[in-house]
C-alpha cells in the first residue's frame, strides 16, 4: 500500500518528515528514493526534528563519510550513498548493525542498495513537480506498515512503522 502527498515547500517537506519519524521505531528503516535537488535531505531533516535531534536544521548528507549518527529519543543513522559505486562496499561499514539496531536508518540513494535493504521498510520517493513542489510517495514494504499507512493516509497522519 502507499499514500501519497504534495509538498508545497521546503517547511512542508520538513513537516512530513517530522510526522513520520514520529512513527518510526528502532530498527525501522526508511529508504529515500529520487533524484539530486528532490528533497531526501530536507526530508531527513525532517525525520531528524521529528525524532527530537537538537538543532536537526544542520543535519546535512554525509555523502563523504557515507554515514552519520544523530542523538534524539532513538539513534537517527542517515546514510547517504551517492557516493557508493557498489553495494558490497558498504559491507565495511557493518551496515546491519545499523539496518537492525536500536535506532530509525535512513538511506539517502536507497535504490543503490535495493537487494541489501531489509525485508521490512519504509520507501519515501521523492519526485520534483515545481520549483519548491514535491509529490512524496511512501510505499510501505511490510504488512504491519501498509495497513498502518492504509488506515491512516486518509487524516495524513501517518503511520510506517514496521518494526517488530
Amino acid at each position: 500500500m502507499f499514500a501519497v502527498l504534495i509538498s508545497n515547500s521546503v517547511e512542508d517537506t520538513v513537516s512530513i518528515g517530522s510526522r513520520v519519524a514520529k512513527r518510526l521505531k528502532r530498527g525501522d528503516v526508511v529508504a529515500l528514493i529520487g533524484e539530486l535537488g528532490s528533497g531526501k535531505t530536507v526530508f531527513t531533516k525532517g525525520i531528524a526534528k521529528g525524532l527530537g535531534v537538537k538543532d536537526s536544521r544542520y543535519v546535512n548528507s554525509p555523502s563523504f563519510v557515507i554515514i552519520k549518527e544523530y542523538k534524539g529519543k532513538i539513534p537517527l543513522y542517515h546514510f547517504d550513498l551517492y557516493r557508493l559505486e557498489k553495494p558490497h562496499l558498504l559491507d565495511s561499514l557493518n551496515y546491519e548493525e545499523y539496518f537492525y539496531g536500536n535506532g530509525a536508518t535512513v538511506i539517502e540513494w536507497a535504490d543503490k542498495i535495493r537487494e541489501l535493504l531489509p525485508k521490512r521498510y519504509l520507501e519515501v520517493k521523492l519526485s520534483v513537480i515545481g520549483e519548491n513542489k514535491r509529490r512524496i510517495k511512501l510505499t510501505s514494504h511490510c504488512e504491519e506498515g501498509a495497513k498502518r499507512l492504509t488506515k491512516q493516509s486518509k487524516s495524513r497522519l501517518l503511520r510506517t512503522s514496521c518494526a517488530q
